[in-house]
């Protein structure tokens, strides 16, 4: 057990880095912004990680195997937003509670639904974290923190290229035929 009775830092605080040289002030707007981030990815991935256990059907081992590398990348991407915001000298978000309280998404309910209505759910929370990137993006480069934006442009692009091919499993056309 921890002999440790106060924290190192109190989640919310920010410590200007002496190595990055990003004024305390700006820092803690990226932090902010980043943490904001990390809780809709985390968000984002549970959604995703329950869509490839629940997955049904005629085309189930594809979109299994999809989901599953939909919900490693955006891993990867929390863990970089993560690392970069304790770089910057905050203390990066962490719970599962923690991040639905901060995410600017909403996740779906505790049910299982057909794969259309679940990846239509999807659809639409790819659809929120990309403008939120977009937006933290922004405030990166107006904050001259273009190490941040070069990742969060990273991250970007892997998610809107996942949403993309999300969308392209809800067109109409399919070989799969029902009766």
């Amino acid at each position: 057990m921890s002999t440790q009775k106060h924290a190192r830092q109190q989640y919310g605080d920010v410590h200007e880095s002496e190595a990055i040289r990003i004024p305390e002030e700006k820092a803690e707007q990226l932090v902010d912004a980043l943490n904001t981030d990390l809780a809709a990815t985390y968000v984002l991935y549970h959604q995703i990680k329950k869509h490839h256990w629940l997955v049904e059907g005629a085309e189930f081992l594809g979109i299994h195997e999809y989901l599953g590398e939909v919900a490693a990348d955006l891993e990867a991407g929390a863990d970089v937003i993560a690392e970069r915001a304790q770089a910057l000298g905050g203390v990066p978000l962490s719970g599962g509670a923690n991040f639905e309280e901060h995410a600017p998404v909403t996740p779906e309910d505790t049910d299982a639904y057909d794969i259309r209505t679940s990846l239509e759910n999807d659809l639409e929370m790819f659809g929120d974290v990309i403008e939120s990137l977009r937006e933290h993006i922004q405030l990166a480069n107006s904050l001259g923190d273009y190490t941040t934006e070069e990742q969060l442009r990273e991250i970007l692009e892997t998610v809107e290229e996942h949403g993309h091919h999300i969308e392209h499993y809800l067109e109409d056309d399919t070989l799969v035929q029902f009766e």
